[in-house]
């Protein structure tokens, strides 16, 4: 019966693990051999927990937790888990469904298609609710957690019946000490065509979160990336070390124990001198100093580089070697802008209105590099060694935005946190406070923001003192604030209030200067010696970029970690197969950028009713600059 039914399952999945359900009903015992090793363990853990295979929507819902509790515990992880978010949501999204979910398998974030919620009755598919193998069975995200692993499930895999048209991947995300904290989770209507594609990308964005949740665990501390290659020392692949000043192994993640070759608790406690030289405090003073420094060791050479510096440490007490004290090196804006000089003094400008007191306001396409300009100017002004605070107003539920922004007293409501929180507000006093996507903030709440930046004054939720507050200002948003105005879904006196000087952002397919842009940003990945195929440059220029910097990030990072060793030219062999479709299937074909940027401006002097200048400051250029481009347009 085993073999009958595996044979026909390679031609029928769906039909034939309803098979193997229904003799699973009616017998109470799974045949051996009709699912593959891991997927019939966790059946049969399944079929212990008493679940019915064959249950519909009804009977699976379950109470939900306290939402907001649920998220509030989980901050760390969705902040950590909110950039990789918006990515795998612009490239993954319009496939299927991709999900967040905490060590428990609590779903935290839930986006993509969620139509498919509506489509194929998953109303138990949703913020808050569980879906742990105990509860569901056989599922990707409950799996994961689990078994501590990444998990494939294909059609026809899942425990449930109604479940059985989805594929799913699942990787679990893990904290400094190798706990899983969460679980990452893909999940597509269909059989998956590539799921050892799906399963990298996963593997990538987990690495990179589970690497901010290191660094966020140890704010008081030094952290270090190490690797036996220099040019992987600022990729999702290097292993991280957390050190106290005075030279003790706090923690190491799973990447670090492997490249040591060292267990977890072989190396937490040991000494730095055991792992860096005989001579660490030099060593380390080279270190906080941003140096990259190579120890030979009988296991190798090994190069370690500071990604984290102690907030609150006193260097002076650090023996270093022409050690200086100041301020970090400032971002250069120009380098910022590349070989464009509009864009250039635009940023200039920006900085002379950051220090004049002015808001910044940052507009521009999502991954057009807003944060990291928002940090730039920062940076540069008078307030670089105060706090630098992001709040991304997209990424926060609306029923949690405000305690986020104002914080909230003990008790102020059921379910807050003891002694309560310190707002992302009082947080910048004295620095900078990035508001993203600020288009997306609450109408209710736009009000409160807009005395706070009238009057410079915060009262946390539940109290009835206010605290002053000192904070620079910058906002940014892919969003026309002007057209949501005049819908009224954005309040026109706080427009003008965060609009003191604005700063549109091109989109990658806007500038000329790719190339240069690709060099820069292998610089910063540490691999400044390696290159690029003429054809992989001809496919990337050709390429229309929708997630813009943010995504050719992603691509130059993935297409570096397939390097064998010694390699330094990247070709397309260096791209994944889904990789390679996605970016030949998008590219721009002879004539496009000239119609896309002709039918752009139509559509805004269309909505400002022919008024060239609202026109022209809705696309971020000058009216000269329209005129000569319908001139050259039309011509």
């Amino acid at each position: 019966m085993a073999q009958e039914i595996r044979t026909t399952m390679a031609t029928d999945p769906l039909q034939e693990s309803r098979l193997a359900r229904l003799k699973l009903i009616s017998e109470g015992d799974l045949p051996h051999g009709v699912l593959r090793d891991e997927i019939d363990a966790s059946w049969r853990r399944s079929l212990g927990y008493g679940l019915n295979c064959l249950e519909n929507e009804d009977s699976g819902l379950q109470q939900d937790s306290d939402l907001h509790v649920l998220l509030e515990s989980n901050r760390l992880l969705i902040d950590a888990a909110t950039p990789e978010l918006e990515y795998l949501v612009n490239h993954q999204g319009k496939a299927g469904l991709v999900i967040l979910g905490d060590a428990q398998a609590n779903i935290l974030a839930l986006e993509g298609q969620t139509r498919y919620l509506r489509e194929f009755g998953l109303r138990d598919l949703k913020l808050g609710s569980c879906w742990s193998e105990s509860l569901r069975g056989t599922n990707a995200l409950g799996t994961a957690v689990a078994e501590g692993r990444p998990t494939l499930i294909n059609c026809g895999e899942h425990y449930l019946d109604r479940l059985s048209r989805f594929s799913c991947t699942s990787v679990p995300i893990k904290d400094a000490q190798g706990a899983v904290v969460g679980v990452l989770d893909l999940t597509r209507d269909g059989h998956m065509s590539h799921p050892q594609d799906n399963l990298s990308t996963l593997m990538l964005v987990a690495s990179n979160i589970g690497n901010r949740l290191f660094a966020s665990s140890y704010p008081e501390h030094l952290v270090l990336a190490v690797h036996t290659r220099p040019q992987f020392l600022d990729s999702a692949w290097h292993g991280l070390l957390a050190l106290s000043l005075d030279g003790e192994v706090l923690a190491a993640n799973e990447q670090a124990c492997a490249l040591l070759q060292s267990s977890r608790a072989a190396l937490v406690g040991r000494r730095s001198s055991d792992l860096l030289s005989s001579d660490s405090p030099h060593v380390i003073g080279r270190l906080l100093r941003g140096d990259v420094s190579s120890v030979q060791t009988a296991k190798g050479v090994f190069y370690f580089k500071a990604l984290q510096l102690p907030r609150h440490a006193n260097l002076a007490t650090v023996p270093m070697q022409r050690a200086r004290p100041g301020r970090a090196k400032a971002v250069d804006l120009d380098e910022l802008a590349g070989g464009d000089s509009r864009f250039a003094r635009a940023l200039r400008m920006a900085r002379q209105g950051l220090a004049g007191d002015l808001p910044v306001l940052l507009l521009g396409e999502t991954g057009t590099g807003k944060e990291v300009v928002a940090r730039a100017l920062h940076q540069t002004s008078a307030r670089a060694d105060k706090p630098f605070v992001a709040v991304n107003c997209a990424a926060i539920p609306e029923g949690l935005i405000e305690s986020e922004l104002f914080g909230y007293r003990e008790g102020a409501f059921t379910g807050s946190r003891k002694g309560g929180m310190i707002g992302r507000l009082m947080q910048a006093h004295g620095g900078t406070l990035f508001l993203d996507e600020i288009g997306d903030m609450p109408l209710s709440l736009q009000a409160r923001l807009l005395r706070v930046l009238q009057e410079r004054k915060v009262a946390p939720l539940g109290a009835g003192e206010e605290q002053n507050i000192d904070i620079a200002v910058i906002c940014a948003t892919h969003r026309d604030l002007k057209r949501l105005v005049q819908e009224s879904a954005f309040r026109e006196d706080l427009y003008y209030r965060v609009n003191g000087v604005s700063l549109r952002l091109p989109s990658l397919r806007e500038r000329d200067d790719l190339a240069g842009m690709i060099a820069a940003m292998l610089g910063k990945l540490g691999a400044a010696q390696v290159s690029l195929t003429q054809e992989l440059t001809d496919l990337l220029g050709r390429y229309d970029w929708p997630g813009n910097i943010r995504q050719l990030d992603m691509v130059l990072r993935s297409a570096l970690a397939m390097r064998e060793p010694g390699e330094s030219v990247l070709g397309l062999d260096h791209l994944t197969d889904s990789l390679q479709e996605e970016l030949t299937a998008s590219c721009r074909q002879p004539g496009s950028i000239r119609e896309s940027e002709l039918e752009l401006i139509r559509s805004s002097l269309e909505r400002h009713q022919g008024n060239v200048s609202a026109a022209a400051d809705s696309l971020g250029i000058s009216r000269a600059t329209l005129y000569r481009k319908l001139k050259q347009l039309r011509g």
